[in-house]
């Protein structure tokens, strides 16, 4: 077969990319149009990234990775962890390999205050914001993720980004017949660890090339990935997933027609999570390194599998007559955290459009659909019995225990308490439009109009579940086969539907005078939050009994009098957000930009619902949360050498957490959710990426972050948490990092590093977790030319090289502990990859 070496062919091939077309960095169609002319022109070419790294010549700060970077890292990983080179970024894996879920900040804003979006679709969850970074594109199908760091775009359709936004594209299909795989398999490799993690992923993709001959391509690809999960005995991973995209070409002016999907089952236990204060016990030797592997008992003691529930603990198992059986859903068969199960189904479809109406006049219209099934949770007990109330029987879930008024178990009585299932269940079906109309007046200054809707429908219940003997559950998804009550009703242990609604007007001007871009935009965003609780409130703190349906609950009402009823609330927000910023042209590829904007996050759904116990009054209707932020920088962009630094301020008005309120409750006062007062946050990022050779690469990177708050927290009604002056939890106060790239002919080498600062536990400041470093290694050697395109290599792939400990992702709290994962530990992988 034909070598190909890399060393003689690298000059040509940079000197090709360098004339290639800019990569889109922002969201939808209409965002990656309007900001086409902020490419810079070096040498009668557009400028390129260096090594996989672009940082765009806007007034906000923003950076972009694309493919060269992101096919250096594990095929199969999330996006995130690849995000996490970008400064700025600190994320937190469940695993080595992706598939398990994790948690990130970005300028110590968590997930549920950054947008991700894929194509312009918002990805993260509509009810209460949250991201599940085990659900992201395959990574051989993305073409560029890019970072806005503490600002949005004005087209964003999201209702919670005050942190920012993460906006990955997929890529283009090829106009050319090709085909590409990855087939990988690897292994954790760290101290202490006895078990096989059997890690195995396949992933092909085929591109159709243009087969009209008129701008018709598409690609279909597919991917099935399992492993054991780490520290986790008994856990599994399986997942498939399955994307495309069909293109039509339109003129020879750059419309075009696209239609993409996306398709990803997940079947997974939880990656588990333990008490801060144990697994900090690490550092003062209560523990070692190796012994972070027997955080679980999995094979011996009260938690041993196999294992089998005693038969007449079992639904339909049978029993004796007379006699209660009781299942121990803390310490039986199938109890273990471990064993749970975090199954998904989700899945969308993306359309994007671009077409020229008249001279100078542009229209992109970007519509969308998706939908999610998922649940999580574990065992329980199911009794036999009735619920009685007011001296009346009932089924339904109360005072948490379910009751279903007939015999399960078939012994002929009613007197057991047998082994199920009872996670949450979710099903949300969400339908999006991002539409611009943009007008060039002249070569210097454009203007653009943006519409965007989002709507969500977002269904939470809680259908039971049966176990069989050896603990395991009948299905994942109880929803699909519940179990009945006496009268052939569902019973549920939460049962509510929510709608999100979002319609939002932007308009955004460009306008270059010389050297000088200024850019003004307004984003009037109109929220609407529609509730249903069709469940009877019992507590402050949200909890909930949930008759069956069809029963008289005269009885129930009058012996409950203080409980809430079922019932509906809206909630609407808005507001009018400015984003205006500049950018300066110095000679020799130097600018300098400076932006403002606000950010606004309203309240998501688990605390409105919680809020319902109280009158409709505003305690139960806390004001959303806003930003106001500022940033200001220098960049660099010349041929081989990318770089950017910038000083950032963001004032954090009426953050939202769960505190006492000593008016609440008629004046009794009451811990609910509120608006807690102001932070400041600010802080420096800054990245180099330099070739100084054809064939080596060098990217330095790195953060300080900085916040304060300015209130104590009232936590009773006459007690304070000393919060005034201290640090936000959850995020490090630094981070840096590098990456070095060499290539000798056909053989490519890359180490990166990352350092992660201390994070404070609490908002009291009273506990810090210490900083780690993780340093990666990949290798990669091309061993042919491939047929249709691009090249057949094996790539090397070892995480945390030196095994290092730490603690993973935690939320941070106002005050007490919180729960974490373990760090990901040293694990290695090899892939055969066709066609790239």
């Amino acid at each position: 077969m034909k070598l190909k070496y890399l060393l003689a062919a690298s000059s040509a091939s940079l000197a090709a990319a360098a004339l290639m077309p800019s990569a889109a960095h922002a969201q939808s169609t209409g965002s990656v149009e309007f900001e086409e002319g902020e490419v810079i022109i070096v040498s009668g070419a557009r400028y390129r990234s260096v090594g996989g790294v672009l940082v765009p010549d806007t007034p906000k700060a923003k950076q972009e990775l694309d493919e060269e970077i992101i096919r250096r890292q594990r095929p199969g990983q999330t996006v995130n962890d690849i995000v996490n080179l970008v400064p700025g970024v600190s994320f937190q894996n469940n695993d080595p390999w992706g598939s398990s879920g994790g948690g990130f900040t970005i300028r110590g804003f968590g997930a549920d205050r950054v947008s991700q979006t894929l194509d312009g679709l918002p990805l993260n969850d509509s009810g209460n914001y949250a991201l599940y970074t085990n659900q992201m594109v395959d990574s051989e199908v993305l073409s560029s993720v890019n970072v806005n760091m503490g600002s949005t775009d004005v087209d964003s359709p999201t209702a919670s980004a005050s942190g920012g936004t993460i906006n990955i594209r997929t890529r283009t299909p090829s106009d050319e017949l090709k085909l590409t795989a990855t087939i990988s398999a690897g292994n954790v490799f760290a101290e202490g660890n006895s078990a096989n993690s059997n890690y195995m992923r396949g992933f092909i993709m085929v591109d159709s090339g243009d087969f009209t001959g008129m701008g018709t391509k598409a690609f279909l690809s597919a991917s099935y990935t399992q492993y054991s999960v780490p520290y986790n005995p008994y856990g599994q991973i399986k997942k498939q997933q399955y994307n495309g995209r069909l293109w039509q070409d339109i003129g020879g002016n750059g419309d075009f027609i696209s239609v993409g999907f996306h398709y990803n089952q997940n079947r997974n236990n939880f990656a588990g999570s333990e008490r801060l204060s144990d697994l900090l016990g690490y550092y003062d030797g209560t523990f070692t390194k190796a012994e972070r592997f027997d955080v679980y008992e999995g094979s011996s003691g009260q938690f041993a599998y196999p294992c089998t529930i005693p038969a007449g603990q079992v639904i339909g198992g049978g029993g004796v007559n007379g006699t209660s059986e009781r299942y121990d859903d803390r310490n039986g068969c199938g109890a273990p955290f471990y064993r749970r199960y975090n199954p998904s189904n989700t899945g969308n479809i993306r359309g994007s459009s671009r077409f020229t109406l008249t001279e100078g006049l542009i229209l992109t219209v970007d519509p969308s659909f998706q939908f999610v099934k998922a649940n999580g949770g574990g065992p329980d007990d199911m009794r036999e019995a009735f619920f009685r109330s007011g001296g009346v029987n009932y089924t339904g879930a109360f005072n948490g225990g379910y009751y279903f008024g007939r015999d399960l178990n078939g012994d002929g009585d009613l007197l057991d308490r047998l082994a199920g299932n009872d996670p949450s269940n979710t099903k949300t079906r969400r339908w999006g439009l991002v539409s611009n109309l943009i007008y060039n007046i002249n070569a210097d200054h454009r203007i653009r109009f943006a519409y965007t809707w989002d709507r969500a429908r977002h269904r939470q219940t809680g259908q039971l579940g049966a176990l069989y003997p050896n603990g395991e559950p009948v299905s994942v998804f109880p929803i699909n086969d519940p179990l009945l009550d006496v009268n052939g009703v569902e019973v549920n242990k939460r049962d509510r539907l929510s709608y999100a609604i979002l319609h939002q007007v932007s308009g955004e001007y460009r306008g270059k005078f010389g050297p000088l871009t200024a850019v003004l935009g307004l984003r009037a965003p109109f929220f609407t939050r529609k509730l249903n609780q069709n469940c009877y409130t019992t507590s402050i703190n949200g909890f909930v009994d949930c008759p069956a349906p069809g029963q008289d609950l005269t009885a129930y009402e009058a012996a409950n009098p203080n409980y809430a009823p079922p019932q509906s609330r809206e909630y609407k927000y808005d507001k009018l957000l400015p984003n205006i910023g500049l950018t300066y042209d110095f000679t020799g590829g130097l600018s300098a930009f400076a932006s403002f904007t606000q950010g606004l996050s309203v309240p998501g759904t688990d605390p409105l619902y919680d809020s319902l116990y109280l009158p409709d009054s505003d305690f139960a209707r806390p004001v959303p949360e806003t930003t106001d932020s500022f940033d200001a920088g220098l960049r660099f962009r010349q041929g081989t050498v990318t770089a950017q630094v910038s000083a950032w301020y963001t004032r954090y008005n009426d953050r939202l957490a769960s505190a006492f309120d000593p008016d609440a409750n008629n004046g009794d006062g009451a811990t609910v959710y509120r608006n807690l007062g102001r932070v400041d946050k600010w802080g420096l990022d800054g990245s180099v990426a330099w070739r100084p050779t054809s064939n080596t690469l060098l990217y330095v990177f790195g953060s300080i972050n900085k916040s304060e708050i300015k209130e104590d927290v009232q936590a009773g009604a006459t007690t304070f948490l000393a919060t005034a002056g201290k640090s936000e939890s959850g995020s490090p106060n630094y981070s840096f990092g590098a990456r070095g790239q060499v290539e000798f002919g056909g053989l490519q080498l890359g180490t990166q590093v990352k350092r992660t600062g201390k994070r404070w536990v609490d908002d009291v400041n009273t506990i810090r977790v210490p900083a780690y470093t993780l340093v990666d290694f990949d290798a990669r050697y091309d061993i042919a030319e491939f047929p249709t395109g691009g090249n057949v290599a094996v790539q090397l792939n070892i995480t945390n090289l030196f095994d290092q400990y730490y603690i993973g992702f935690f939320g941070g709290s106002l005050s007490g502990e919180s729960f974490a994962q373990i760090g990901a530990p040293r694990a290695g992988s090899i892939s055969l990859i066709i066609g790239y």
